[in-house]
């Protein structure tokens, strides 16, 4: 007789099917796991990176100004030669004068250093040293500072308040060696962004709004800027904050508060039907003084954006005038 091979008994034969269908039940169920926490950790960076990002980039557009808008605002009433204004809800151009007409924005820049700030750092509570070299180009150009020190370790959400309240420097530098290397790597990615936003008349050469002519933009491309950073819950908070306070650092234990530029200068955030929501503003010599601020009248939100209006720190704050002079135009 051939020998056939050896045949298992029954009980063996079950015994060892069973083993393997319990193998495969622990190869499915950990593949299970795996897959439910990348998903589950998917999710968790999504929730966390949602609370510093920006709605998607893409670029913006503005509806153009219409002749049957229920907006009449005499802009030869204005001071200042460039303005515009915008309805956050539909981004309808309510008013607008040279709004395409080429300017330098001065500390109004500081808004997209913020923006791209907080898009490319993960951790606002983490903190930043900032190295000595910042300070002194600064000191010699008597530029706008937040009162940190060279060699202090500070929050990243607190050098954005510190950038955009008392318009420092300091922290624009601060954040962009920290995320860039340079603050020169990091205007590129000023410049990106901006192209990205359809702010096809701007070019930044630096963080801050330092004078520079190859450092431009139009309150047009102002106002698609902050209608995209306003979507923002960390720049909002920012942008309508009248003060903030630091936690302590290494060379301030009681921490800095800061007051912002807008508010020592308003006589009044309230308006007929609403208030001035926060704003930045902006002053140099070639720029003249410049304002972006956010309004809330009968409750629809609007943006206006001004520049060049003459004057300086020491004079009539013009382009606060003109703030209060177009909004309350909108009731």
């Amino acid at each position: 007789m051939k020998n056939q091979g050896a045949v298992l008994p029954l009980h063996y034969r079950k015994k060892k099917s069973g083993c393997l269908f319990v193998v495969l039940i622990a190869i499915v169920l950990v593949l299970a796991f795996k897959f439910g926490l990348s998903v589950m950790n998917n999710i968790t960076k999504k929730s966390v990176s949602s609370v510093h990002s920006v709605a998607s980039s893409s670029p913006l557009t503005l509806i153009p100004q219409r002749s049957d808008t229920p907006v009449s605002i005499d802009t030869g009433n204005l001071h200042s030669p460039c303005a515009i204004l915008v309805r956050m809800s539909d981004k309808a151009m309510l008013m607008q004068k040279q709004s395409d007409k080429r300017i330098y924005p001065a500390s109004l820049t500081k808004m997209m250093t913020v923006v791209a700030a907080i898009e490319n750092i993960p951790d606002l509570q983490k903190k930043i040293e900032l190295s000595s070299s910042i300070f002194q180009p600064f000191y010699k150009a008597d530029a706008s500072m937040a009162g940190f020190q060279p060699g202090e370790k500070v929050r990243a959400i607190d050098l954005l308040y510190g950038a955009m309240l008392p318009s420092g420097a300091e922290c624009c530098v601060g954040l962009a060696d920290k995320i860039s290397g340079s603050e020169q790597n990091f205007v590129k990615k000023m410049n990106q962004k901006a192209e990205q936003l359809g702010m096809n008349n701007t070019h930044f050469a630096n963080s801050t709004g330092l004078q520079n002519e190859n450092h431009y933009t139009t309150v047009k491309d102002l106002s698609l800027l902050l209608v995209y950073a306003l979507q923002n819950k960390t720049f909002r908070e920012i942008f309508t904050s009248s003060r903030h306070s630091t936690t302590a650092t290494n060379k301030h234990p009681d921490g800095i508060t800061f007051t912002s530029t807008l508010s020592q200068s308003l006589k009044d955030q309230t308006l007929r039907g609403g208030e001035i929501l926060g704003g930045k503003t902006g002053y140099t010599d070639e720029a003249g003084l410049c304002l972006a601020s956010l309004a809330q009248i009968d409750g629809k939100e609007y943006i206006l954006v001004t520049a060049g209006a003459k004057g300086d720190h020491k004079t009539e704050q013009y382009n606060i005038d003109d703030a209060y002079e177009v909004y309350k135009n909108l009731n």
